[in-house]
């Protein structure tokens, strides 16, 4: 097999991506219903408005626009001024209305960048009730969803490849987290990719496949795959695509077609008559200066000072920039570190390995004070304990609690560097192991290791093993 065979067989992949988010808000978008997407009774978080009873009217929620001009701000994106909702008209038993609000040619936002990739444009709207299929017979609604706002984010096609796509989708989704804006779970539907799929043999775009509602990175990049292998393959045999919205089977690993793909010009976009056009400028809250001082320290801002400012690799910057109750945890514990470069490196390496091989729940809470762990940290930097006994005093900190001094104290972890006692040993070990010494002596540099490890025995694992290496060398002539 020949492993540098290109994959698209000289074909060009260009790739869009339409994003859907559901904003954590208090009420729905354009309603006083509750926004609530861990509501499990059906049709509980419903009212008139949500329902599209004759006569409602809708009002727009303040707070969602807020959170989408926000995320526009962090993505260097030009914030408009001028912003309208429009009806998109499409039938579907999910839409209560026979239409979904949504914006169209005014935009919240325009412009912008991620992860190296463009951004067209972010909008408002709102999402749709859930289906559920039984049995081919016949489904049931869930209104609870219907109306909740719902950020849609669009790419430019300038994606090539599928692992640059999960990597723009996992970057957004930290993104969104770290505003506050959506806890963006792709398990519970929060966060919903769309992949537009084209390849060609030349500078113009083939026809675009979309691929809908996929609800993991790695299906957006298997879905992804599957098209690319799916396209060539038509195209090789003369074929022609066929532009559609399909869908991504899980337990196929493949897609499937779902319908033929409608035009904008299909939905008869127009203005909602119900809702006010909005000029941002004469609202206060929403000017860039307010809205910017708002904004927390970004993910790629706070990955770069984990770099720069505490000299971690990239790996371990990526480990806590991506989960935000670790990196608050790090950031506390470097804080107790007195800024002390050495161990506050040696502090990431001892989270990232150690401590997140017994904390396997990551989104549950750290069982442990900062202050008790940056202790700990300094206690093995200063050699006051060994590698192991870092690892037990650890194990036992996180399972029952405690002050890791105490720990050391009551099960005898603590180094002994006391040279006098020290002495002690190495005689006993060096009479009871003439033959190694020997060995030693003639340049035999390994046997030196093995009488470090007898002293370590004998000591019960409290000797400084960097001490007792001394100490054997300069008692060897050596």
């Amino acid at each position: 097999m020949d492993t540098n065979e290109d994959p698209l067989k000289g074909y060009k992949l260009t790739v869009g991506l339409e994003i859907h988010v559901e904003l954590k808000t208090n009420t729905k978008m354009f309603c006083c219903s509750r926004n609530d997407p861990d509501e499990k009774r059906p049709n509980v978080n419903i009212c008139p408005v949500c329902m599209a009873h004759p006569g409602t009217l809708p009002v727009i929620n303040k707070e969602a626009v807020k959170q989408v001009l926000r995320v526009g701000l962090a993505l260097g994106s030009t914030l408009a001024d001028y912003t309208e909702f429009d009806r998109k008209n499409y039938f579907y038993p999910d839409i209560p209305k026979g239409y979904q609000i949504s914006q169209y040619k005014y935009p919240l936002v325009s412009g912008g960048s991620l992860n190296g990739v463009q951004v067209t444009r972010v909008h408002l709207e709102e999402d749709t009730a859930r289906s559920s299929h039984e049995n081919d017979e016949y489904s049931l609604i869930d209104y609870n969803r219907a109306g909740m706002p719902l950020m849609e984010l669009v790419t430019e096609p300038v994606i090539t490849s599928a692992t640059q796509a999960g990597d723009f989708a996992r970057e957004l989704r930290l993104l969104l987290q770290t505003l506050g804006a959506s806890d963006a779970n792709m398990e519970k539907g929060q966060m919903r990719v769309e992949a537009n799929i084209s390849v060609s043999k030349t500078e113009v775009f083939g026809t675009k496949v979309e691929v809908k509602n996929i609800n993991s990175f790695r299906a957006v990049e298997r879905a992804i795959d599957y098209e690319v292998k799916r396209h060539i393959e038509l195209l090789e045999k003369g074929e022609k695509i066929i532009q559609e919205t399909r869908g991504w089977d899980e337990g196929r690993q493949a897609t499937f077609s779902q319908r033929l793909k409608e035009s904008s010009h299909d939905y008869r976009y127009f203005p909602d008559p119900d809702l006010p056009t909005l000029k941002l400028s004469l609202i206060p809250e929403f000017s860039n200066e307010i809205l910017k001082a708002g904004l927390p320290e970004l993910p790629w801002e706070r990955r770069k000072r984990y770099i720069e400012d505490f000299g971690l690799s990239e790996e371990f910057a990526n480990i806590f920039v991506g989960n935000s109750a670790l990196s608050e945890f790090y950031e506390n514990v470097v804080l107790e570190l007195k800024a002390d470069l050495q161990e506050i490196k040696l502090a990431a390496n001892f989270i990232a390995s150690d401590l997140l091989g017994l904390h396997r729940e990551i989104d549950k809470q750290l069982p442990i004070l900062p202050i008790n762990f940056a202790v700990l940290t300094s206690m093995f930097a200063k050699e006051k304990i060994s590698s192991r006994g870092a690892k037990d005093i650890l194990k036992e900190m996180y399972e029952k609690g405690g002050k890791p001094e105490d720990i050391a104290k009551e099960k005898g972890l603590l180094q002994q560097s006391d040279e006098g006692a020290l002495l002690l040993i190495i005689t006993d070990v060096i009479g009871e192991n003439p033959s190694v010494v020997e060995e030693y002596k003639n340049g035999k540099e390994s046997s030196l290791q093995f009488l470090i490890g007898q002293a370590m025995k004998r000591s019960k694992g409290s000797a400084n093993p960097a001490v007792l290496s001394q100490l054997l060398r300069k008692t060897l002539g050596k």
